[in-house]
Order: structure tokens, then sequence, then C-alpha cells
């Protein structure tokens, strides 16, 4: 059974950082691309970040110079470091785990694989 539980949320002020984390199971790590996506009240799910089983990494603009992702695959987790946030990131953060479509082009555009329970942030201005 395949498992992956973000922890690490809550509320910050802006400008503040926080640290999100994903622990997975039931799956052969490395060979897994993971990702996080988010859901903004009112809003559709978006791509926030990805990693590749190899390292690589990408981001959503809005991520970009702000957040981290990275990932160890001794422990089966995936991070994401948020730095500078802003009220704009208050959202439900996803962790996201694939093998098929598992390149950042097709993790920014296409929504599959398995889901997390999600973890809410907020952000205060």
């Amino acid at each position: 059974q395949v498992q992956l539980v973000e922890s690490g949320g809550g509320l910050v002020q802006a400008g503040g950082s926080l640290r999100l984390s994903c622990a997975a199971s039931g799956i052969p790590f490395s060979t897994y691309a993971m990702g996080w996506y988010r859901q903004a009240p009112g809003k559709e799910r978006e791509w926030v970040a990805g990693i590749t089983g190899g390292g690589s990494t990408d981001y959503d603009d809005s991520a970009k110079g702000r957040f981290t992702i990275s990932r160890d695959n001794a422990r089966n987790t995936v991070d994401l470091q948020m730095n500078i946030l802003k009220p704009e990131d208050t959202a439900v953060y996803y962790c996201n785990a694939r093998r098929i479509f598992a390149d950042l082009a097709s993790m920014r555009r296409m929504e599959t694989g398995y889901w997390g329970q999600g973890i809410q942030v907020i952000v205060s201005s």
C-alpha cells in the first residue's frame, strides 16, 4: 500500500519560512519522481516544484528563488523548504509521487500518480 504523509505545515507570518516534508512508503522511492502541488481556497490545484529520481529539479515561477525541493532516498523523504513566504502562498500543499510521466515537463502540466492527504500552510500578512 502506497502512503505519502506530509508534515511541517502551519501558520507563519509573511516573510517567514516553513519546511514541508513528505514521507513515502510502499514504493521504490528512488525510482519515483516527486513533486509538490498546492491548492488555494477557490482555486484549482497547481504545481509548485518537482524533483526527478536523479535529482533534477524545477519550480513554478512563483516558487523560484524562494522554495527549494530536495529528496533523501535513504530516508524516503522529499522536502520543500519555503522561504520569504507570502500571503498568496496560503494553500493546502500536496505531495505527489509518480513513475509514469515522471519528467519535469509532465509534472508541470499533468496530475497523476499517488497523492498525500495534504497539509495546510497559512501565511498571514
